[in-house]
């Protein structure tokens, strides 16, 4: 494993640099004083960013952008053919996937903190950032969303404390070294990977013993996930709980919410009513991600009244149930959500605000997940009053799998939710100035790029 020393910094090569967590990791490298070059498939903000911050970035991958760098880093969606990636083993150039070079950051750090889960990493790992930041801990952060208080997704801070998100994809969490571990759910997906659920939490299991076992390795734990004491048996860290459950060491009581959708709650912590809390975010679903990120600051010894401030002045990230504006009299919220139990939480979410009707413009992530998950995606989608759907976002997968959306319309309109299966963005951007009316709600949906059409909706 090549070692990373922030006392001699040297070149590195970072093929896929235009990723938003590459080119975190890139920012923190450039900022440690190292050589920064690397290589995209297309031009973006974040590359240009990085050129502003002294990187060589070229567009295109070919062979002659390895100019005999100290070490190569690489993204899980570069494969073996890639011309780099070719002419770096060619050469004998040390290398590291992302995971390997993030987890190798962390060790420079007292306290690196990772947030693990199938959903909800982002804003969980925002909230824990921003108190923090509030708490004068002068974090560094990376982050999977564009955070404004940070103005991006990394912020540089001292060597104190570390904040990453934790993905379980292709295991890449097996490669970090936490001190401090969040659990927030562990539910199926990624099953172009994992072979089935069971194979996931024996990955989130190996994730957690990657804590130090002793009092320096401090885990937060839902406590609501199924069969609990599989992941916590025979730990020797620092445990805690958080959730729904009645055993559980940090929940919420007497929640509400605003017109807005805005939750207020009790916070007890072991039996004890600490004060209430108010957020800035929207839905149920946040009140326990805040419950996670508070446990973790009161870890790292951030006061209550400092939690408590920070969580009501935090709003979100781009694309967690952002409003985005207003076209024609009808509101426009754009969410990330890829899951059917984030699309549940957003659609819930949705229902407690002000609108006649819910229209959700849904755009299915991978034919894989489509594929695994058609059921539960049908049954969470049906919670909207009208649904219009697009063609799958295939990202890093082709179709072998013989699936569509039409597959999809299929199973809702069984259920007898009204749903429309248009395929371009042209003509779902027509339907939707024809059929939705002034007071109405429309969600655009999805992790891959149907963003664009509430950006266009909007800019009307």
């Amino acid at each position: 494993m090549y070692q990373i020393d922030f006392e001699k910094p040297c070149k590195v090569h970072f093929i896929g640099i235009g990723g938003i967590s590459m080119s975190g990791l890139a920012e923190i490298l450039l900022s440690e004083g190292f050589q920064v070059s690397g290589s995209d498939m297309k031009d973006s903000e974040l590359c240009q960013h990085l050129r502003q911050a002294g990187a060589q970035v070229q567009i295109g991958q070919r062979a002659e952008n390895i100019q005999d760098p100290d070490l190569v880093v690489y993204t899980a969606a570069i494969h073996p053919d890639n011309p780099e990636f070719q002419a770096a083993k060619g050469k004998g150039l040390p290398m590291l996937s992302r995971a390997e070079l993030l987890g190798e950051l962390m060790k420079n750090y007292k306290e690196a903190v990772n947030v693990a889960g199938t959903h909800g990493k982002t804003t969980t790992t925002s909230m824990i950032a921003e108190i923090l930041m509030k708490g004068e801990k002068d974090p560094t952060v990376t982050v999977g969303g564009i955070l404004d208080s940070i103005g991006g997704n990394i912020r540089i801070g001292g060597s104190g404390c570390f904040v990453a998100e934790a993905c379980e994809y292709t295991n890449s969490f097996l490669s970090f070294f936490p001190t401090i571990s969040v659990i927030l759910n562990v539910e199926a997906d990624h099953l172009d990977f994992f072979k089935d659920i069971d194979d996931i939490r024996e990955s989130f299991r190996k994730f957690i013993l990657r804590l130090p076992q002793n009092e320096k390795g401090f885990l937060v734990f839902n406590g609501d996930i199924r069969e609990p004491e599989y992941f916590l048996r025979d730990l020797a860290c620092d445990v805690v709980t958080f959730g729904k459950a009645g055993n559980c060491d940090y929940q919420a009581e007497d929640i509400s919410f605003d017109g807005f959708a805005r939750p207020s709650y009790t916070l007890v912590v072991k039996g004890e009513r600490l004060g209430t809390v108010k957020l800035g975010v929207t839905g149920e679903h946040n009140v326990y991600n805040s419950l996670a990120a508070i446990a973790v600051a009161q870890r790292l010894g951030v006061p209550f009244e400092t939690i408590r401030s920070a969580l009501e002045a935090y709003h979100g990230t781009e694309r967690r149930f952002e409003r985005k504006g207003e076209c024609g009299g009808f509101t426009v919220i754009d969410d990330y959500a890829h899951h059917p139990q984030e699309i549940e939480a957003t659609i819930r979410t949705a229902r407690r605000c002000p609108h006649k009707k819910l229209w959700v413009v849904f755009q299915p992530h991978t034919y894989s997940r489509t594929k695994a998950l058609l059921p539960e995606f049908a049954e969470a989608l049906s919670g909207a009053d009208e649904i219009i759907l697009a063609d799958i976002f295939a990202a890093r997968e082709k179709n072998t799998v013989g699936i569509s959306s039409g597959d999809l319309a299929e199973r809702i309109a069984e259920k007898g939710v009204p749903v429309h299966y248009l395929p371009d963005f042209d003509t779902i951007e027509k339907f939707i100035l024809e059929h939705v009316k002034p007071g109405d709600l429309l969600i655009t949906m999805g992790a891959g790029n149907v963003v664009e059409i509430g950006n266009r909706l909007v800019s009307r």
